[in-house]
């Protein structure tokens, strides 16, 4: 996969790259649909176990959602476990100087005051991120796709935004299994187009593998 990664930073990106797969499309929905039912009743028990902890941990909601960009440009409120304590001043009183300009390059922040013991373990882990099985059964998100972004993000995609857009984003995607956080923003969006333009079920077979290693391995986590 290194060699992929490699291609996928030296490709010139354009909607011209797009190509229309509907019997790939059509296995990729149906495969969604049968794990994401299969993993909510499976994992019903992790579910309750979370949130208890989530709701024990500070006060607060046990799911957090937020509007993120979907497939075509369609917004829709992505389901996570609250990480975070609950704290409404602006972020100028609560980050220092470096922690901003981190966040407004790269939309995250290493070391995040925010966020709760549990809530560390749960990024860490990717546990997280379980509740977008939710977004993934009623046809939000895909297993597989881009990590889905905020309109804020959108824009820094430019003129490939339609190329992006032409696929769902997912629970795990080709730059979350290929360095996540490790690599910088400008990396993340060639590697997230590269996904619109080689999608294929292998693929998306090598991007689970490699997600489940780097969840095991607390890989680029934030």
């Amino acid at each position: 996969m290194r060699k992929s990664v490699k291609e996928s930073l030296s490709i010139e990106y354009n909607i011209s790259l797009y190509k229309k797969k509907p019997i790939f499309s059509f296995f990729k929905r149906l495969f969604d649909i049968i794990s994401s039912f299969l993993g909510l009743i499976l994992l019903s028990w992790l579910f309750l176990i979370v949130a208890i902890l989530v709701k024990c941990s500070s006060r607060g909601p046990i799911f957090y959602a937020q509007y993120r960009v979907g497939k075509n440009g369609k917004m829709f409120k992505i389901l996570k476990f609250r990480t975070m304590v609950i704290d409404d001043r602006p972020l100028e009183e609560i980050l220092t100087l470096e922690q901003l300009e981190e966040y407004r390059r790269d939309f995250k922040i290493t070391n995040d005051p925010r966020v709760t013991k549990i809530g560390n373990v749960l990024r860490k882990t990717s546990l997280d991120e379980l509740p977008q099985l939710l977004n993934i059964f009623v046809g939000q998100m895909s297993v597989v796709g881009w990590r889905p972004i905020t309109q804020e993000e959108l824009e820094r995609y430019g003129d490939n935004k339609e190329l992006l857009l032409k696929v769902k984003p997912g629970l795990t995607g080709y730059w979350a299994s290929h360095g996540r956080s490790n690599i910088d923003y400008l990396d993340r969006i060639k590697m997230e187009l590269y996904y619109s333009v080689k999608r294929s079920i292998w693929l998306d077979i090598r991007i689970i593998w490699h997600t489940m290693i780097g969840v095991f391995r607390s890989e680029g986590a934030k």
